[in-house]
């Protein structure tokens, strides 16, 4: 079997334009249609907007190699980080405020060059023990001929199947070298197709022991951020990703196998762009929602411990609210927790489900339910 990165002509990937160009323009202007519709929205929504993508493409990014990251304390990391008021969020554990720091910088420094060190101090953001799992790393530098040959992998331990071999590591200087040295280049390509190419690129060089999916995402968002001119992030191209990973490992399989030509793993790039942005406009309701309840809470403020219920409920909140769960989320006792419920059934911001007994649940009213 003869990898990409084993032909005469590597690196230098191609792809027909002219195959390109519809879903390349359709994308685009699904991207202007968005922003637009952010622009528009006062700075507190355009916020919640970016906050919530942020958090869905860091949880989606680390869910597509098989971690699960806490969707709450992804958002409190990123709030925190952002200087936006954490009140009621979970404090994130290490590993979570690594994963952030690596996506702001991407996303909110897409402006500054990206160079070896940059690189080196995501992936040690990555792995702040120095270990995947149990097994110890070499972390903020490429990885060893020690390590052994870099292979993607998938399946029961025997009967592996391999996706394919990386480059060796002998080979991995000179490989980064060319590919900073391209990304860095004056632009040559529309930067939505760049993202798509530097993605594939960086994965077939595989430069670290670990990490390289998420590290080729962070480095696809540079692209995407200077597409969209912005720091701001309003969709996520990991959650699109995670929605269609097994077509998103069998495109990325088949490229590597295949010629320098990469047109057909780029259209599929473009494909799930656009349905991350047509996702993004379903994520935009939601906040709109939020936005919309809130702001009729707040002529008669609820108090703090209430307010936390809600932002819990409005934030990734799985299942319906019981009395046990309130008392449990915001650290009360039952009695305590049964009181704050029925001033907010009474106000009208939460709605009791069908049912009763030890069934019985609430959910958060919609703004057209609550009373004038």
């Amino acid at each position: 079997m003869i990898y990409i990165h084993q032909q005469s002509r590597w690196p230098e990937l191609s792809w027909d334009s002219e195959v390109l160009v519809g879903p390349l323009a359709d994308v685009r202007h699904k991207q202007g249609k968005h922003l637009g519709k952010m622009e528009a929205l006062g700075f507190e929504l355009r916020t919640e907007a970016s906050l919530t993508a942020l958090t869905d493409e860091v949880v989606k990014s680390s869910a597509i190699e098989g971690e699960n990251l806490d969707p709450g304390e992804v958002r409190s990391s990123i709030a925190r980080q952002l200087g936006l008021d954490v009140a009621g969020l979970r404090k994130p554990g290490r590993e979570v405020e690594g994963v952030v720091e690596m996506m702001l910088d991407a996303t909110r420094g897409f402006d500054r060059p990206l160079t070896a060190d940059r690189l080196f101090g995501w992936h040690a953001a990555l792995f702040p023990t120095g270990r995947s799992g149990l097994r110890r790393i070499t972390v903020g530098a490429w990885r060893s001929e020690e390590a052994g040959p870099m292979q993607v992998v998938s399946g029961p331990t025997g009967r592996e199947k391999v996706h394919f071999q990386a480059p060796r590591a002998e080979r991995l200087e000179g490989e980064m070298e060319h590919f900073l040295e391209w990304f860095a280049g004056p632009p040559k390509v529309d930067p939505v197709l760049k993202a798509a190419v530097a993605h594939f690129w960086f994965v077939t060089i595989h430069p670290f022991e670990d990490g390289n999916g998420r590290i080729a995402r962070a480095i696809a968002d540079i692209s995407l951020s200077q597409a969209d001119a912005t720091e701001d992030r309003f969709y996520s191209m990991s959650s699109a990703i995670e929605g269609a990973r097994r077509e998103y490992s069998f495109q990325l399989e088949s490229a590597q196998r295949g010629s320098l030509d990469i047109t057909a793993w780029i259209a599929w790039f473009l494909g799930c762009l656009g349905r991350a942005i047509e996702d993004a406009d379903d994520s935009l309701r939601s906040v709109l929602r939020k936005a919309r309840l809130l702001e009729q809470i707040q002529p008669s403020p609820v108090s703090e411990r209430q307010r936390r219920i809600i932002n819990r409920m409005l934030d990734n909140f799985q299942g319906h609210l019981t009395t046990s769960k309130y008392a449990k989320l915001a650290s009360c006792s039952t009695d305590t927790a049964l009181r704050d419920m029925r001033e907010l059934l009474r106000r009208g911001i939460l709605v009791k489900n069908p049912g009763g007994g030890r069934s019985t649940s609430y959910r958060l009213a919609d703004p057209d339910e609550m009373p004038l």
